[in-house]
């Protein structure tokens, strides 16, 4: 893409949409011995419903921090997180467990499969702790994997695999989903192909999706794109004409 002029963008006014999450003044201190450090300073964020949402910035930037905590994985310092009528920030581990199984699905740089259960066996392990989920089948055949179900993850490439934890992800039918350098490991190619699983995933049944990325070219298939540095907000726009993964270079 060298030599390209940026794809045209215009910063979002006021928004009308119903906000899934509502982030307030979030800050995030962890303390190493003697030293502090900052990886949040004063988040303000709204995520809206069925959006695609790309989270960029370089490492360090605080995206992973903040993705942890709209998963409910860890909690602010100061501030306040609310998913729906749910203030996450004030939420108990018993709390946070049951919204995270309820809820949300998550996504990772690594697959995290189980290697002895084979790809059905692994999205199946989901199936049986969700209130409304589809079938392994079902998931599978989503991300365009109906033919390697009863393939162990040792048989399958690194996208295949990637697809499966996509597949494991969306069986339970989460209104949101939280993706992590999702592609970070993989290749252009099969990069793609996980793109597609997840922006299938946002369009058929309507998840908000979240990405986190340093790689800015995928942020050109987003809704909005959020820039992180130093622990802030840089800046939040939007794409007028999203791209398909099909169409990113990189």
């Amino acid at each position: 893409m060298d030599n390209e002029e940026p794809q045209e963008v215009y910063v979002l006014a006021d928004d009308s949409r119903e906000a899934v999450f509502i982030a307030e003044g979030v800050t995030k201190v962890y303390t190493m011995g003697e030293v502090q450090v900052h990886a949040l300073r004063g988040v303000d964020l709204q995520l809206y419903k069925g959006e695609f949402v790309v989270l960029l910035g370089p490492s360090g930037s605080g995206k992973s921090t903040l993705l942890n905590i709209l998963g409910g994985l860890d909690v602010p310092t100061d501030g306040r997180v609310r998913y729906g009528d749910q203030d996450l920030s004030a939420a108990d581990e018993a709390a946070l467990t049951a919204y995270r199984r309820h809820h949300v699905g998550f996504i990772f740089q690594f697959y995290n499969l189980i290697p002895s259960l084979t790809a059905r066996e692994n999205v199946a392990l989901v199936t049986e702790i969700a209130d409304n989920p589809m079938s392994p089948e079902e998931a599978m055949e989503m991300v365009g994997l109906a033919d390697r179900m009863d393939h162990f993850p040792s048989q399958l490439s690194g996208g295949q695999q990637q697809r499966v934890a996509v597949a494991r992800a969306v069986a339970k039918r989460p209104s949101v989903m939280l993706c992590d350098e999702p592609t970070g490991a993989l290749d252009i190619g099969t990069g793609v192909k996980v793109l597609d699983a997840l922006v299938r995933v946002n369009n058929e049944m309507g998840t908000t999706t979240a990405i986190i990325t340093h790689n800015a070219v995928i942020a050109e298939i987003a809704d909005r794109v959020i820039h992180l540095a130093d622990g802030r907000i840089d800046k939040v726009y939007a794409n007028k004409t999203k791209k398909s993964p099909g169409e990113l270079e990189w």
